[in-house]
């Protein structure tokens, strides 16, 4: 049955059954996304205790490297990196072992937790840089204290296996958006083939970080799609990024989410997904502004401090001190169980 009511008391309700242990239904959600702006900030403070309950009040920080750039084959709209697209944007090979190498220790050195080594392409079936990563991060592995992740596009079992040899222990895979959404976003590749290398991961045993994009047109209901799939599949970390339109793509001119939207959005993620890793990932400086702090206390428990893939951060000391400001405990590599 349809949830009708649409005030602070329906907040409250789905507030208490989710700590109480219980699970937000489809109408639950959708009923929050259609709550008055007056009522936004009581959801939010809502999802900080939701948060604070499941998950603690660490951060899980992660920086990243973009170890190969641009001339993807794929067409994804948002993305800068596509070879489709006439965006102004870095595009080079494979950097070295010694560059993926010192910009681990440097992620160390500002206070990450983990590391993760991001290429961009369709994914490692026959490319030749696969056993350059698998060098690298067997290298990291021995000479930092960092947890190790990668992104590296779609994955084949063989893959899986040698990078959880390596010692990944988490594998990085967007769905991006919700199914229905998806076809609108890309066309060179299906959201079938995204879940099928998530399903590969979970098998072999890995953590798997998956969330998406918003602002890129979608309405709630596909929002919802996506926070449900992720909810079935039961990933351990979701990094939620903000569309930042950038010019050359063809979402150059999508209309950026309201602030309030965004923080209504990561507050409705943590109530469906209570006990999970909720990343600020891209986009969260030029859409939020002066409410970047606020997401922290609206369901937020993981970070990607220090730069984006093609766009500049505020820097990891900022994040780690923003976050200490907040009463919350960044999760660096010397706090690793």
């Amino acid at each position: 049955m349809e949830v009708r009511v649409l005030s602070h008391s329906l907040i409250v309700h789905i507030g208490e059954k989710v700590l109480d242990g219980g699970d937000i239904t489809w109408d639950e959600a959708r009923a929050l996304t259609q709550i008055e702006k007056v009522d936004i900030p009581l959801l939010l403070a809502m999802a900080n205790k939701v948060r604070e309950k499941f998950a603690g009040n660490e951060v899980e920080t992660c920086e990243i490297i973009n170890a190969r750039s641009g001339a993807c084959p794929e067409d994804c709209k948002f993305c800068a990196q596509s070879a489709h697209h006439d965006a102004e944007v870095a595009v080079y090979p494979l950097v070295s072992e010694e560059e993926i190498v010192a910009a681990a220790r440097r992620a160390e050195e500002e206070g990450a937790h983990r590391f993760c080594i991001v290429t961009s392409g369709r994914g490692m079936e026959g490319d030749g840089d696969f056993p350059a990563i698998l060098r690298a991060i067997k290298r990291i592995k021995r000479e930092t204290s960092l947890e190790m992740c990668c992104s590296l596009g779609f994955l084949e079992e063989e893959h899986v296996v040698a990078l959880k040899e390596t010692g990944i222990t988490r594998y990085h895979h967007n769905l991006e958006t919700g199914k229905s959404f998806f076809p609108r976003i890309c066309t060179t590749h299906s959201c079938e083939e995204r879940l099928a290398t998530i399903k590969r991961v979970k098998i072999a045993g890995l953590q798997v970080c998956s969330g998406g994009i918003i602002g890129m047109g979608e309405n709630w209901e596909q929002r919802l799609e996506m926070a449900f799939a992720l909810r079935e599949l039961d990933v351990d970390s979701v990094p939620i990024n903000i569309l930042n339109p950038i010019k050359g793509t063809p979402l150059e001119n999508e209309t950026r989410l309201h602030p309030l939207e965004i923080l209504q959005t990561f507050a409705i993620f943590r109530l469906i997904l209570p006990a999970k890793i909720i990343r600020y990932a891209g986009g969260r400086e030029v859409n939020l502004g002066d409410f970047v702090p606020r997401g922290l206390l609206s369901g937020i428990n993981g970070m990607l401090i220090g730069n984006y893939l093609t766009t500049r951060g505020r820097g990891a000391a900022e994040d780690l001190r923003m976050i200490r400001d907040l009463g919350l405990e960044p999760v660096g590599p010397a706090r690793r169980n």
